[in-house]
């Protein structure tokens, strides 16, 4: 099996991989992350740091960057043994038939052809086997419902067809219902709150939530703990009170710069907070990040864990110099842009007793 991930991520989804006993890691590459099922573990379609699992069907050596390569990817489809993947992925909770085609492609470096000539190149071989229709994505319409989805990868060394098991890519969540400019991919959300190694009966914040997605995914992770999102837009309040209907969840509207919680009032913070993205800086953060910071100093406790995301390194010395240490630094690529994850311990937290709850956030 092959589970697809956001760059950055893919030690993060063979630990993953591993902590559920979802099978046995083969190989990790660029957005991937090989490994062996087993039918008596759970299925894999619970993976919540990836961003969709595949059967891996069939693979050739790369076509490498020439256009006269690409009518050569065709044998992909030929050399799949489609009678045996229709039930491996029955079998690991997928639907038993196929009954469309639809393909995407991705490939690392330069090619003298596009993504659509591959996709059209191997989808209408695979059609062609399964006397069924293709679905071309030139024209970025949504494919027919029910189509089986199929993903071509070239990595320089090897091209891979694979066959998604679940009915649609895992990372669109049933709760995702509304969203907002800037809102958080869930699969990062998912490795955010795993790296924050949230406890029963923990009070958790995000103090510019955006559309609830960190919430939702943390509360999905560890149900038994207690979240609290705030964010200055009204939008965004909105849109994750939608999205985290019947969870353990508060949302409310307020600056992130001053926020309406008391001193030492929660134990772990997750946040995407709005440095240079789609979404800028508002209200008492407009002027500085310090003032942030110094927000998250304040209302964690001793021995508290924050995890950020950053799209700078150098944003880091406004947490060091409110007495933040880093302990985590992983690099992702998110929207084709880098940022990073940055876990940190609160200030004066080694060697600090917990506190107790009497003293947890208000909504």
């Amino acid at each position: 099996m092959v589970a697809r991930c956001v760059h950055g991520l893919e030690q993060t989804v063979a630990a993953e991989v591993l902590q559920l006993g979802l099978g046995v890691i083969t190989y990790l590459g660029h957005r991937e992350v090989h490994f062996l099922a087993c039918r008596s573990r759970p299925r894999p379609t619970v993976l919540r740091t990836a961003d969709d699992v595949f059967l891996l069907a069939a693979q050739c050596a790369d076509v490498g960057t020439g256009r006269q390569g690409v009518g050569a990817l065709a044998r992909l489809a030929g050399s799949a043994d489609l009678g045996a993947l229709l039930p491996l992925r029955d079998g690991h909770g997928g639907p038993g038939a196929l009954t469309g085609v639809e393909v995407s492609a991705s490939f690392l470096g330069r090619r003298n052809f596009t993504r659509y000539d591959v996709e059209d190149a191997v989808g209408r071989a695979l059609a062609g086997r399964l006397g069924t229709g293709y679905h071309s994505r030139r024209a970025g319409t949504a494919p027919p419902a029910g189509s089986s989805g199929w993903r071509v990868t070239l990595d320089g060394t090897r091209a891979s067809l694979l066959l998604r098991i679940a009915d649609r890519p895992l990372h669109r969540r049933p709760y995702k219902r509304c969203s907002v400019p800037g809102t958080l991919h869930p699969p990062l959300a998912a490795a955010m709150a795993r790296m924050a190694g949230i406890r029963p009966g923990d009070t958790v914040l995000d103090p510019c939530c955006g559309a609830g997605t960190l919430l939702a995914e943390a509360a999905a992770q560890q149900p038994e703990a207690r979240y609290v999102g705030v964010d200055l837009s009204a939008e965004a309040v909105r849109a994750a009170q939608g999205n985290t209907a019947g969870l353990p969840v508060s949302i409310g509207r307020a600056d992130a710069g001053r926020l309406p919680i008391p001193d030492g009032g929660v134990d772990r913070v997750l946040s995407n907070p709005p440095w240079g993205g789609q979404v800028g800086a508002r209200g008492l953060l407009a002027g500085s990040t310090s003032r942030w910071w110094a927000e998250l100093r304040r209302v964690l406790a001793p021995d508290g864990t924050a995890v950020v995301l950053l799209p700078d390194a150098d944003d880091l010395s406004a947490a060091l110099r409110q007495g933040f240490t880093p302990v985590h630094v992983q690099r992702v690529r998110v929207s084709g842009a880098q940022a990073f994850l940055v876990q940190l311990t609160a200030p004066g937290g080694q060697g600090r007793p917990a506190r107790g709850k009497e003293g947890a956030a208000q909504p």
